[in-house]
C-alpha cells in the first residue's frame, strides 16, 4: 500500500536546511552528507512541482513557494510535537515549579482556599506566587499563569473567564450616621467617595452602577485617592472615611459582622470579570494543567 506521507523525511530535511542556512550545516546536524541532503530537496521539489530553494555558492534563498511551504509545514510539525507532548504528559504526575501572578483582591480573598486544596492534591508542586496589582509580562517575566481583573485587552494570551464578580457600595455604620444614607445616585455627589487610581492609566477607576435599570459608569470626585493597592479603599471605608465600591466577596464577612453596610443596593450588582491567562505558544506542564483545572472548577461564590 502506498503511503500518502512517505515524504515527510524530506520535508524535515527541507526545514532543517532553512534553519541551518546551508546544505552542509544541515548535513552535519542530521549526521549525513550534503549530497544526500541535496537529493532530498530535489525529490521534494519534484513531488510539489515547484522550486523551494535557490542555491548559490554564497547563500541559500527561499522562493515565494518555499516560504509558504516552510510556514505551513513548520506549523504542522509543531502541532504534531505539541500533541505528542500532551499525550506523553497525560500520565505524568504534577510536579516542579509554577509561577503564578495574582492581584491583591483575588490573592488575599479567593486564592488561599483554592491553593490549599491544590496543595493537598499536588504536594510536589512548588508555586511561586506573586501578589501584586502590576500586570506582569508573562513571557518576559517568565510566569506560567496570571489572574487578571476586568476586561482583558487583546494581548494574544489565552484567557479563561473564572468568574463574574459582583460589585457593591459599602460604608461604615458611623460614617452613615454622620453623613446620612444615600437613597439615589444623585445623593452620592454629597458624600465622600473613596476612589482608586488605576496604575496602568493613572486615572480614577469609574464605578460600575445601575441607574433606573441601565448600566452606567460614574467617576466620583474624592478627597482621598488610593493607588497601587486597591484594598486600601476598603480599609479606609471600614474606618469611616467614606463610601467605596469593591467586590462583594471582599466585604461579605465585614457586612455580616456589621463593620460595613451595603448602600444603594438597587444601583449595585454589576459585575467585573476575573480571568486566568497564559501564553498561547507555551506547552503546559502537568502541574499547570492541574492548577488551571483547580482554579476553573473552584469558584463556588
Amino acid at each position: 500500500m502506498t503511503r500518502q506521507f512517505d515524504h515527510l523525511g524530506d520535508v524535515e530535511t527541507f526545514i532543517k536546511v532553512v534553519d541551518k542556512g546551508s546544505l552542509s550545516a544541515a548535513a552535519v546536524a542530521l549526521a549525513t552528507t550534503p549530497s544526500v541532503i541535496s537529493r532530498a530537496i530535489k525529490r521534494l521539489e519534484t513531488r510539489l512541482g515547484v522550486q523551494l530553494l535557490r542555491l548559490t555558492t554564497r547563500k541559500l534563498c527561499l522562493t515565494e513557494a518555499g516560504r509558504l511551504y516552510l510556514d505551513q509545514t513548520r506549523d504542522a510539525f509543531d502541532a504534531i510535537a505539541d500533541i505528542e507532548r500532551t499525550l506523553q504528559g497525560l500520565n505524568e504526575q504534577p510536579g516542579g515549579r509554577l509561577r503564578l501572578s495574582a492581584p491583591t483582591t483575588y490573592g488575599h480573598y479567593k486564592l488561599p482556599a483554592l491553593l490549599a486544596t491544590f496543595n493537598r492534591m499536588h504536594p510536589d508542586v512548588l508555586i511561586e506566587l506573586n501578589i501584586s496589582n502590576d500586570n506582569v509580562d508573562l513571557v518576559a517575566d517568565n510566569f506560567d499563569l496570571a489572574i487578571r481583573m476586568g476586561t482583558l485587552p487583546d494581548s494574544g494570551y489565552i484567557g479563561r473567564t473564572l468568574e463574574e464578580a459582583r460589585l457593591c457600595l459599602v460604608a461604615a455604620p458611623d460614617y452613615l450616621q454622620r453623613a446620612g444614607v444615600p437613597r439615589s445616585l444623585d445623593d452620592l455627589h454629597r458624600h465622600t467617595c473613596l476612589t482608586f487610581v488605576v496604575p496602568s492609566s493613572g486615572r480614577v477607576r469609574a464605578w460600575k452602577l445601575f441607574n433606573e435599570g441601565k448600566a452606567v459608569e460614574w467617576t466620583p470626585s474624592a478627597t482621598v485617592q488610593v493607588s497601587a493597592d486597591v484594598l486600601g479603599i476598603v480599609s479606609l471605608a471600614e474606618n469611616g472615611l467614606g463610601i467605596c465600591q469593591t467586590y462583594e466577596f471582599i466585604v461579605r464577612e465585614r457586612i455580616r459582622q456589621g463593620r460595613l453596610v451595603e448602600v444603594l443596593e438597587h444601583s449595585s450588582g454589576r459585575t467585573r470579570s476575573i480571568s486566568l491567562i497564559y501564553p498561547p505558544h507555551r506547552q503546559l506542564s502537568a502541574a499547570a494543567r492541574a492548577l488551571i483545572d483547580c482554579l476553573t472548577g473552584g469558584f463556588r461564590g
